[in-house]
């Protein structure tokens, strides 16, 4: 039932799928979904919960190769989870019948936080200096509100903001580390080996062509 639940969620914003929807589509009785569950919102916030744990295992990606490479296939996944969930994703940012219940508010940070831990574990931290918290939190959502506003109507292609969202990482990084030195120590051996043909190298040739 609440894989039927996600499913119509994601096709459309959860205000607009009624509890006799939902029984349809799985076959089962609308008393049987109360039985279950005591109203849509409580439905809703276990289907989010199950989206959630999807949406979180998204960043999971193996510490092999080089930083730039690791973000873009971690932006690529996290793309896949929201074209296919495109008005639940939508509805869970802007407004929807669980937003504002605690429960809502906990799965949201619990994936944020995720992707901050998952980020600082590629780059080799535990402790972050304050700038780099800032940092990392910031381009976590830097990529939620750009996915929300690619959502209305698509008009950029999506492999463009992928790679745009890995070259926002590395210009954030870098803007960041020219004002602290204990930045700077923490990002040069990871950065230092990034490839020629790699995305954060692509980014400098890009800025390099823009001022000439």
């Amino acid at each position: 039932m609440i894989g039927v639940a996600l499913d119509l969620f994601a096709q459309r914003s959860p205000d607009e799928v009624s509890i006799d929807e939902i029984a349809a589509a799985a076959g089962i009785s609308r008393p049987l979904v109360y039985h279950y569950f005591p109203g849509k919102l409580s439905l809703y916030e276990a289907a989010l919960k199950r989206a959630s744990e999807d949406l979180a295992s998204r960043f999971t990606e193996p510490h092999e190769g080089p930083l730039g490479s690791r973000l873009l296939r971690v932006m690529n996944r996290f793309f896949d989870f929201v074209d296919a969930h495109g008005p639940g994703f939508s509805a869970l940012m802007r407004g929807g019948p669980a937003v504002g219940s605690s429960t809502t508010n906990a799965l949201v940070d619990s994936v944020r936080q995720i992707a901050y831990e998952q980020i600082l574990s590629h780059l080799g931290v535990t402790d972050p200096p304050p700038r780099l918290e800032l940092v990392v939190r910031s381009w976590i959502s830097l990529a939620e509100s750009t996915a929300l506003i690619w959502l209305d109507g698509r008009r950029i292609p999506r492999e463009e903001l992928e790679r745009q969202l890995v070259h926002d990482f590395a210009a954030l990084t870098a803007v960041s580390a020219a004002y602290d030195d204990e930045l700077r120590t923490l990002l040069r051996p990871v950065l230092g080996g990034e490839p020629a043909d790699g995305p954060f190298a692509d980014l400098a040739t890009r800025l390099i062509a823009l001022a000439s």
